[in-house]
This record gives structure tokens, C-alpha cells and sequence, in this order.
């Protein structure tokens, strides 16, 4: 896991770092998520991101905001835990850490060239679709059909027969 951690990077080191692959040509995506308890659909969508360029930020919700989002009883695994489970992911090149409710702060400091978001959004949806216009960067809709969550999977186990 040691290789997982160290793509954990605080948000001024990885302006610097993204400053560098920017000027080496390299195309930045932001994509980011909660990513509580990681199931195919979120390596689908990351996966689909990295396809947008050569350079993948996933920003990970902080537990404060997973809790607002998602609501009470979560989120399950602590945002260290899940920073760790998304960098673990080969195409994943750096995992940020935020505790807004949404990226628009991120795509102001890091200015990535493409801002990836899953299939449950449009293009007329993305709730940071104003401000990544204002600043020039593409919005991307990527990954699989929404067909599974974590909602689902753990109302799932809830529901199974327990020995």
C-alpha cells in the first residue's frame, strides 16, 4: 500500500506536481467521488477518465462531506481508507482529499484540461458545468451505465440471509 499512499498528496504539492506535467504537455482530468466501499462502477468510470488524458487527479470527499451528502451511517470506510483504495488503482496518478460539497474549488486551483464525471450526470447536469466553462475546461461524461452503487450493494448486504 505504500505506492497507494504516497499518490495521497496535499492540494499545494499537487499544483506544483500538475504544473510540471502540464509543462511537459501532458493533458490533466480531474474525476472525483465519495468512493465508499470501491465497486466496479467507480474502476469503470476512473478507468474512463484516465482515457480523457495522460495525467488522473481523483479528488476523494472528505468524511464530513460523505456524511452530508450520503447521510447518516456514513460514510462506511474512513477517507484515508478510501484515499488508499482509489490510489491503489493503476490508472490513478494523484488522490486529493476535500471536504467541499463539490470540485469547483479544485478546478479552480488545479485547472485541469478535462473535468470527468460519471454516467449518472449529463452534461447538463454536472453541478460544476458553469465554472468549468468559465475557466475553459471540457467536461467528460465517462465510465459504464449507472447500473450499481453503494446505496444498492450495501442495502444488499443488509437484506441477505445471515447464518
Amino acid at each position: 500500500m505504500r505506492e497507494a499512499t504516497s499518490k495521497i498528496v496535499a492540494r499545494d504539492v499537487l499544483r506544483q506536481k500538475l504544473a510540471e506535467h502540464k509543462r511537459r504537455g501532458q493533458r490533466v482530468v480531474l474525476a472525483n467521488g465519495c468512493f465508499d466501499t470501491l465497486h466496479v462502477g467507480h474502476v469503470r468510470y476512473l478507468e474512463g477518465a484516465r482515457r480523457e488524458g495522460d495525467v488522473l487527479v481523483v479528488g476523494v470527499n472528505a468524511d464530513s462531506s460523505v456524511c452530508n451528502l450520503k447521510g447518516p451511517g456514513r460514510p462506511i470506510l474512513d477517507e484515508n481508507a478510501r484515499a488508499q483504495l482509489v490510489g491503489a488503482l493503476r490508472c490513478v496518478d494523484y488522490v486529493v482529499l476535500f471536504a467541499e460539497p463539490n470540485v469547483e474549488a479544485l478546478l479552480g486551483e488545479l485547472r485541469p484540461h478535462v473535468h470527468a464525471k460519471g454516467t449518472d450526470y449529463t452534461a447538463e447536469t454536472v453541478p460544476e458545468r458553469a465554472v468549468a466553462a468559465r475557466l475553459g475546461i471540457r467536461v467528460a461524461i465517462v465510465g459504464d451505465p449507472k447500473d450499481h452503487s453503494t446505496r444498492e450493494l450495501l442495502e444488499s448486504i443488509r437484506k441477505a440471509p445471515h447464518a
